[in-house]
Formats: C-alpha cells, sequence, structure tokens
C-alpha cells in the first residue's frame, strides 16, 4: 500500500484530483489522460473526488465505475488512490485511503473503516486549530486552501503561504496546499514548505495535455525549491 512521503523529505510532489464530472461516457479517454500524466513525472496520489453539477456526490455507481477503471493505473505506477468523502467506498474498492472534510465522516470513524495501514487526509481550510486537532488524531497529512481561486469546487476559506510555513516549521505530519494551484502560481507554496500540491484543472485543463502540465509542475517545483 502507498504512503505519502513524510515532511522530513525535501521534496514537493504533487497530489492529483480527478474532474468532478467524469462519468462513463468520458472514462475511457480519461484513462489515458491519467495514465500520459502519471508517466510525465513524479506523482503521489490521485484522489477520485466526483461531484454532480450542483456539487452534491455522485452516484456510488458510477464512484464505483470510475475507480473500478483508474485504481488499476495509479497502482500499477506506485500512485496512492485516494476516495473522497467516502471511507465506505475507500475500503469496499481497495483504494490507499480516504480524504475527509470537516462536514465528512469522523476521523475516528473512517480510521476505523479504513484500517491503521491506510491514508486518512483531513481539510483544515485556513484553520490552524483543526490541522493541530488532526495531527494529534492521526491524520496522515492536513490539507490546506484555497490558496487561490478556483473552478473546481466552492471553497470555503482562504489560505495565505505563511501557514504551510508555520505548519512546516512546527509539525511533521506533511501538509497539502489546495485550491486554484497551477504551475505558474505554485512557486510560493512550495518555497512556504508544501509537502503536495494538489491539482485539477491546472493539468487537466493544460492547453498542451496533462502530460505537459506535468512537466510544467515538476520544472516550477524545481525551480523554486532550488531558489530556496
Amino acid at each position: 500500500m502507498a504512503n505519502p512521503p513524510s515532511a522530513a523529505d525535501t521534496s514537493c510532489r504533487l497530489y492529483l484530483i480527478t474532474p468532478p464530472n467524469l462519468d462513463g461516457g468520458a472514462l475511457p479517454a480519461f484513462t489515458g489522460a491519467l495514465a500520459e500524466a502519471l508517466d510525465a513525472g513524479d506523482v503521489a496520489c490521485l484522489q477520485i473526488r466526483l461531484k454532480n453539477p450542483d456539487d452534491t456526490p455522485a452516484p456510488d455507481t458510477d464512484i464505483r465505475l470510475v475507480t473500478d477503471a483508474l485504481l488499476p493505473v495509479a497502482q500499477a505506477r506506485n500512485v496512492a488512490v485516494i476516495m473522497n468523502d467516502r471511507p465506505d467506498l475507500a475500503a469496499e474498492l481497495g483504494c490507499d485511503g480516504v480524504h475527509i472534510g470537516q462536514q465528512d465522516t469522523a476521523y475516528q470513524a473512517a480510521r476505523s473503516i479504513v484500517g491503521d495501514d491506510a491514508i486518512v487526509g483531513v481539510t483544515c481550510h485556513d484553520s490552524r486549530h483543526l490541522a493541530m486537532l488532526a495531527a494529534q488524531a492521526g491524520a496522515n497529512y492536513v490539507a490546506f486552501g484555497a490558496f487561490y481561486a478556483t473552478t473546481t469546487k466552492s471553497p470555503k476559506a482562504s489560505a495565505h503561504p505563511d501557514l504551510l510555513r508555520w505548519w512546516s516549521e512546527l509539525m511533521e505530519v506533511p501538509c497539502v496546499a489546495i485550491g486554484g494551484i497551477t504551475a505558474e502560481n505554485c512557486a510560493p507554496l512550495v518555497a512556504a514548505g508544501a509537502d503536495f500540491l494538489a491539482v485539477s484543472a491546472g493539468v487537466w485543463n493544460h492547453r498542451d495535455g496533462p502530460g505537459a502540465a506535468i512537466a510544467e509542475f515538476r520544472a516550477a517545483i524545481g525551480q523554486a525549491l532550488a531558489v530556496n
């Protein structure tokens, strides 16, 4: 089972999130796009996050269909597959872990469902307090954001890179930066100490395709780390 890196690592890795509106018709093309992205550079995780246009969860049948198609593509490349919101489906479908929000399943309940060896990440918005609680409970990572404007979801908070800097200097639990991140704007987040950059539209909507997007992200991350 794949695991995220510790905060002791000096790298910053990519954490891909699926487009929210995948369905059976789009799945064959997206499976190819995912393989292209994962073969283009270092990616740590793939989060399966499927939503209806009104941001309600997609039907379980759709989530199962998409996961069954994408999970082997990712896991064959040693990329951890994280289910959004649903520890029950994560356990059922063989995912490597689950990502939970503040209004989703509580951490201890999610952990009991997916098991001690699985990854459990927690959304903490812009809250130091929520992040400390998640880390103390045993979360494998905490997610902060949104750092930039995003069309993928409606963010509940706006975060500043100083939050990442404070966290990385204080804690060993890895942190994920999320929200509108592109290769062009990611440098301040990398410099501030993000262990992961969660990206979606910045990869899937790239003008030259997902492989080119991953290559640009890796170059931008490398440059930001070299400067610091």
